[in-house]
């Protein structure tokens, strides 16, 4: 029998799981078992990769807490149970400390309370207020009401204490209930002996509120409801209510015990809290208020005195039920602190009022439901998703008139009679603020206003390998100063995220956590892959000078962070001598670099290479390849559609995964054959093994993977959903891999 059993139990919440499992498996115990009650496919799919080192139970999506926690526990063998939200991490060590312990402790203790941290997206490893409480409960065991002024005021959570298995089994159905907060007090009110341990063993994450459901205003109720039922269970179980039937118990008449005072302070300052801090209709703030003060008054302490100070007054007006006069109080004290900061602010308020006037009163019109408007890659022109997208808008909805925003230098370049405004224009702020739909594969600027009836959809510009959003905290030299709040209220604008696989799916949510729709209906720029035709192969080909028989080679190498400038990695003229005659080799540095000055320049010259950096599209070059040769860049996700050769450039991997941070191990699951060197990648483009049976295996699984929902229809889709209103269930479905034909390869167009 184990001494404690852990039982990580939720969903796979922003890819959280992933972390806290290998965390566990790197550091086993021979005192500790894990349990995973895993809810919904991420999950299970993410816990499986961990069998037989752990039990996982897999439970159906929508699975609540208190029973994928019940479910857990159930198949538990330890004399000690620890839950850990899958959300949530352990410290190294964590799970040993608390066994460690545990085997310490007589049988009479149930309950047993240690250290945390807290971590939210953008920080990590803050101390809890809980470290001096503990230190001063010692090793000895002790009743709660000892304890009445630290125990109880102990962070609310399951996942700070561990619970005997035997306690939980008696008590289960109190326990078990999806309201943690409350679970977490009841184990120590039922409980006989707790105890303490003063070091750090959880970690609490909390999910930023904007990445989660909202909430009915009139939840809030619950939490006088909740301390309701503590503050009578805290009766129940005091020496004087032992006897008492609990549903004959008048709380207002029954004598108080140390551990009802302590929870009377505690619903008081957690109520008042709440209704300061959280934004409720006025008529819903009136009667969560009236509540409060109901419970105030009729559960109060005998003896009870209030605090001094604000706090007191405060506690005063809540009694009395003086809504009016407490909303009069806070505005007051506002009032206070808006004229101390006044001084530092006035500069910044005096910017904002005097903004953008025009912008404002455009913004006072109404919405316009027949515009769009159109960016992608920082207004660069027609291109992406975004352009796959008004393409098929054009088909489907033509009442719907699309304005693309692009950067004057780019304006000459647009497809005739293509309606353009240029940013800062008097007619740029007009269609931004009249807008129905914003469309844009990167982000609107921060002063962009989301206006309730406006809709914004992101459409991305790739399959995440690298860290992406809040991910990149870790990597500063992918950061570079990134401003991750303002990034994150970009993001809030968002009301539909495209994705083209479930990997981008999960990686978005954990990426950028905020509450917008995932579309998951495949990336509209690679409808092309599936559409085209071998005359438009043709006629491609021709454009770029490629002979119909010769092998065309595509070499497509990703930014670097950590490179000030484009230096290829490869000899170009070495390596286009060695490819022979009769390949032509397709070169396109990234855009990043589209002002730095080419490397290209001398071999254009001696016509060894086509320099297609300033091709567009980028589809065009794909499906003009007969391989595709690139490092780390998210074009071989999109190439892979196609079906045809990748080899994968890593020389420099391991710097490329720590400096910029990657989400899965690329050479380990490549897309196709994987060269470290030149001279390999040579060797495999003039030799048979840059399509051979291994290759052919490793690209099915790759495609398998991350060419879920891209079928030739995925613009279709989004049109329909987002533009026309129609239902999921009433879209195309998505092709299955194996019954979609893509585009005829240059050797079947020939």
């Amino acid at each position: 029998m184990p001494e404690l059993s852990v039982v990580v139990h939720g969903p796979n919440t922003q890819d959280r799981l992933t972390g806290l499992l290998a965390s566990l498996a790197a550091h086993p115990h021979p005192d500790v078992e894990v349990i995973v009650a895993a809810v919904g496919p991420w999950a299970q799919e993410t816990a499986r990769a961990h069998v037989p080192e752990m039990l996982v139970l897999p439970l159906p999506d929508g699975t609540d807490d208190a029973t994928a926690r019940s479910a857990g526990a159930a198949r538990a063998t330890g004399r000690w149970l620890h839950f850990v939200h899958a959300k949530d991490g352990l410290p190294v060590g964590g799970p040993r400390l608390v066994a460690e312990r545990a085997a310490e402790l007589p049988d009479e203790v149930d309950v047993l309370l240690f250290d945390h941290v807290c971590s939210t997206w953008e920080t990590s490893g803050l101390p809890s207020t809980d470290g001096p409480r503990l230190d001063r409960a010692g090793r000895a065991a002790h009743r709660v009401g000892d304890l009445d002024r630290s125990a109880l005021r102990i962070t609310p959570l399951l996942g700070n204490r561990a619970l005997r298995t035997a306690f939980w089994q008696a008590h289960e159905p109190r326990l078990a209930t999806p309201d943690e907060p409350y679970a977490a007090y009841a184990t120590l009110l039922l409980a006989d002996h707790i105890a303490a341990l003063n070091q750090v063993a959880y970690e609490h994450h909390e999910l930023r509120p904007e990445s989660l459901p909202p909430v009915p205003p009139e939840n809030h109720y619950a939490l006088v409801d909740r301390y309701e039922q503590l503050l009578t269970l805290a009766l129940a179980v005091s020496p004087a209510q032992n006897s008492t039937d609990l549903s004959r118990a008048a709380p207002e008449t029954a004598p108080r015990s140390p551990c009802h005072a302590v929870l009377y302070d505690v619903m008081v300052r957690d109520c008042l809290r709440t209704f300061a801090r959280t934004p409720m209709p006025d008529p819903v703030a009136r009667e969560f208020f009236r509540r409060t003060a109901d419970a105030a008054v009729r559960l109060r302490p005998p003896g009870y005195r209030r605090p001094a100070g604000p706090e007191g007054i405060r506690r005063a007006l809540l009694e009395e039920n003086a809504y009016t006069r407490y909303r009069a109080f806070q505005a007051a004290n506002r009032a206070r602190r808006a004229a101390k900061s006044a001084v530092r602010t006035h500069r910044r308020e005096v910017a904002a009022a005097l903004g953008d006037r025009h912008y404002r009163t455009a913004l006072s019109r109404p919405v316009d439901p027949n515009l769009a408007v159109f960016a992608a890659y920082w207004n660069r022109g027609v291109a992406c998703s975004p352009a796959a997208i008004a393409a098929k808008l054009t088909e489907l909805a033509p009442q719907i008139h699309p304005v693309w925003v692009v950067a004057p230098e780019n304006a000459a370049l647009l497809p005739p009679h293509t309606d353009h405004v240029l940013p800062g224009t008097r007619r740029y702020r007009e269609v931004l603020a009249t807008a129905k739909y914003l469309v844009n594969n990167v982000n609107f600027p921060d002063a962009i206003v989301k206006r309730p009836d406006a809709v914004h959809l992101q459409t991305h510009h790739g399959t995440p390998l690298k860290r992406m959003g809040v991910d990149q905290m870790e990597f500063p030299a992918a950061a570079k100063g990134l401003d991750f709040e303002a990034l994150l209220a970009r993001v809030d604008k968002w009301d539909y995220s495209v994705s083209a696989n479930s990997h981008s799916t999960r990686m978005w949510e954990r990426a950028y956590p905020s509450r917008f729709v995932s579309l998951d209906h495949g990336y509209p720029r690679n409808d092309v892959y599936y559409t085209a035709t071998a005359a438009d192969i043709r006629t491609i080909r021709d454009r770029l000078g490629i002979p119909p028989a010769h092998r065309a080679i595509l070499y497509a190498p990703t930014h670097r962070d950590y490179e000030a400038g484009w230096t290829p990695r490869l000899d170009l003229a070495t390596f286009a001598d060695q490819l022979g005659k009769d390949t032509v080799l397709l070169v396109r540095g990234h855009y990043f670099y589209d002002g730095t000055p080419s490397p290209l320049t001398a071999l254009r010259r001696t016509g060894r290479v086509v320099d297609v950096s300033a091709y567009d599209p980028v589809e065009d070059l794909a499906l003009a390849a007969d391989a595709l040769v690139t490092d780390y860049s998210s074009i071989m996700f999109d190439y892979a559609n196609l079906d045809r050769p990748i080899v994968v450039h890593a020389d420099d991997w391991e710097t490329y995964r720590s400096t910029r941070g990657v989400y899965f191990d690329l050479p380990a699951e490549p897309p196709g054959q994987v060269a470290r060197t030149q001279c390999e990648l040579t060797e495999i483009l003039t030799s048979t093994a840059w399509r051979d049976e291994g290759a052919t295996k490793t690209r099915a699984a790759f495609r398998r993977r991350f060419c879920e929902y891209d079928d030739g229809r995925a613009a279709e889709r989004v049109v329909r959903r987002v533009f026309l209103g129609e239902s999921e269930d009433a879209l195309p479905p998505v092709t299955p891999l194996e019954e979609r034909t893509p585009a005829p390869t240059p050797e079947e167009a020939a």
